[in-house]
């Protein structure tokens, strides 16, 4: 059997929800709006439709609200508070050791803490005019070209 329900007003300026007999089902709610959503949601139980998304009151912020952090930052965050500089040093390692042949080699190229690989000074020289390998002197030339036998 179905219900009749209604929102009546009662003497102290308060709304209730109320069955056909006159019997409080529902209330006292302090808006006739707060009334008639609470008699939507018990209509809505009974029928297969899903439930409407009960949005929560929250206070207005004014100005601009704080960004949350990502699920991701947070937690990148917790890590580093929580190692010591021996831990992260040997974290650095392990990570290192997992990296690809070739970065590897790379990183170890470009790292010289003692100076030690100063190849890239005097292997590449100096290019251009100025360089020593480039100069070449005329009358050498002309010579080995002529002692070739290709004048």
């Amino acid at each position: 059997m179905t219900r009749i329900l209604n929102i009546t007003r009662k003497d102290d300026f308060h709304f209730e929800i109320t069955d056909q007999h006159g019997n409080m089902v529902e209330g006292p709610f302090d808006t006739n709006a707060a009334a008639w959503k609470a008699l939507d949601r018990i209509d809505n139980v009974g029928s297969n439709r899903p439930p409407e998304r009960v949005k929560p009151n929250k206070k207005v912020l004014w100005g601009k609200p704080e960004k949350k952090k990502s699920k991701k930052a947070r937690r990148q965050e917790r890590q580093q508070r929580k190692l010591t500089p021996a831990q992260e040093e040997h974290r650095l390692k392990v990570n290192a050791g997992k990296a690809v042949g070739w970065i590897r080699s790379g990183a170890m190229g470009k790292f010289d803490p003692a100076a030690e690989r100063s190849y890239r000074v005097h292997q590449l020289g100096t290019f251009g005019a100025a360089s020593e390998v480039k100069h070449i002197d005329p009358t050498v030339y002309l010579a080995e070209k002529a002692a070739r036998g290709e004048i």
